[in-house]
Parts: structure tokens; sequence; C-alpha cells
């Protein structure tokens, strides 16, 4: 099992999961032209792609979705609410509607030899989940997009080889930013994103010993850089009430403009 960023920011996200024999994007708001450069860089095309899990139907996360869809004809996946958010998209073009393929929270499903979870997140959006996929005893995560954490969540991230988590803000930045005020108030919210503080907090929650790697994404272009979301998760694994030090795992930030490691579990 392999997982990768092909680019993961407030601009963009699109993350590849796969096995040697089925081959998953989470989500595709980039252009179709970088989902593809991204798939070559690991030896694949588009025409090898057997899925397209959607977590919500904002423009970072769907913007690429026609063009791939019209060209391999991919299943895509997301909750009913979120497709039918998509399908009322007229940015997409026209696609193949039969594509659109509704899944529940909480309710697992196969696709190849991947199993998937979605589980419900807190955000803006219809019907917006995260998505943990399995295959064999190896397990990887996506978790962006989260105006907050609670139980349920901690729950449906725990024993996970990999995880990309949000790290999406520092809350100073923003609060003194330029921003709108209704803007701040929305990202600061339940239904908002997650501050760097409160993904190290999360992170004190699932640490473990057989966790592989840990990807910071979906950083703010405004609000946050790289050095900073890092030393500030760091930070607070560090100084949390778990266990574990940072420098126990190995921990890394998804770039917005280039991919991450080739993740190998």
């Amino acid at each position: 099992m392999r997982m990768v960023s092909i680019a993961s920011g407030s601009s963009g996200n699109c993350i590849y999961i796969g096995s040697d024999s089925t081959h998953l994007l989470v989500d595709a708001g980039i252009s179709n032209k970088r989902i593809q450069q991204g798939l070559n860089e690991i030896g694949l095309t588009g025409n090898d792609v057997n899925g397209i899990l959607i977590t919500h139907e904002h423009s970072d996360h769907i913007k690429g979705l026609g063009v791939l869809s019209r060209k391999y004809e991919i299943p895509i996946y997301g909750t009913r609410e979120t497709l039918d958010e998509i399908a009322a998209a007229g940015s997409l073009g026209k696609f193949d509607k039969g594509l659109l393929t509704p899944v529940c929270p909480d309710l697992d499903f196969m696709v190849g030899d991947l199993t998937v979870k979605p589980f419900k997140i807190d955000h803006d959006a219809a019907n917006p989940v995260a998505y943990r996929v399995q295959n064999g005893e190896k397990s990887v995560a996506v978790a962006t997009d989260m105006g907050h954490f609670d139980q349920y969540i901690i729950d449906h991230l725990q024993g996970l080889d990999a995880l990309l988590l949000e790290s999406n803000h520092d809350v100073r930045m923003l609060e003194t930013g330029p921003y709108p005020y209704y803007l701040k108030r929305r990202i600061l919210g339940d239904h908002g994103h997650l501050s760097n503080e409160n993904a190290g907090r999360l992170l004190n929650c699932v640490l473990h010993d057989r966790l592989k790697k840990i990807l910071l994404g979906h950083l703010s272009k405004e609000n946050n850089y790289e050095e900073l979301a890092y030393e500030t998760v760091r930070l607070e694994i560090d100084e949390g009430d778990c266990p574990y030090g940072a420098s126990d795992f190995s921990i890394s930030v998804a770039s917005r403009d280039c991919m991450s490691e080739i993740i190998y579990l």
C-alpha cells in the first residue's frame, strides 16, 4: 500500500492512495494536467484510477473533476448531498452523471481490494466526510476541512499507519491578517478549519507505535507557512499528555505546489 500527496493546500487538493491493483484519488481540486503529472511520477495514468473519493463540493476539492471524469470515466464517490452539489456545478462542464456513486458516512464499501471508510466531519458544506482506506492490515486516512474534532473523529483515526491531517492556519496570523471579519469567523468556527495547535492536539490523541508517517496538509496560503505549521504541531505533541515526543514520528508538510514523498506501507 502507498500514499502520496499530489497537492494539498487551500488552493487545491489531490491525494493518491493505492495498492498494487487498486488506485484511488481523494479529491481532484487541481487541474487535470497536474493530476496527470502526479500520477505519471508514480508510474500511473488516469486510466489506472479506479475511483475518486470526494470529501465535499468546494472548488479546491473538485476543480479538476469534470475533465478527469470526461476523459477517463472514473467512478466518483461522495455523500448524496455532495454529489447533488457536484451534479449542479456548472464550472465542471458536462460529464456522465452515471459516474456519481453515493456513499454513507460510517458505512464501509470496497473498491477493488481497498476498504473505504467514510466518516463525518464538521465543515460548511452539504454533507462532508473524511476517508480512511484499508488494505489488509494497513490503513491510512485523509482528514481535512474540520472545524473542530471530537471523540468521534479521534475514534476514526485510531490505529493508522499513515495520516494526512489538516493544519490549516495559525490563529494569530489569521486574526491579524487581511481577511474580512466574516471569513475569519468562518475559518475559526466549528465548521471551518483546523488550526496548527488543534492539529497537534488531535495528534496527541491518535499517536501510537505503528504510525509510520504524518503529513500536515491543507495549509492556508495567507494564514500559515510550512515551518510554522511543522514547529507548532511538534510543540503541541511535545507538551501534550501523550507518552510520545514529536521526534518519535516522521512528520512533514504536504506542499500545495509539488508532490510529497511517497509513503510505502
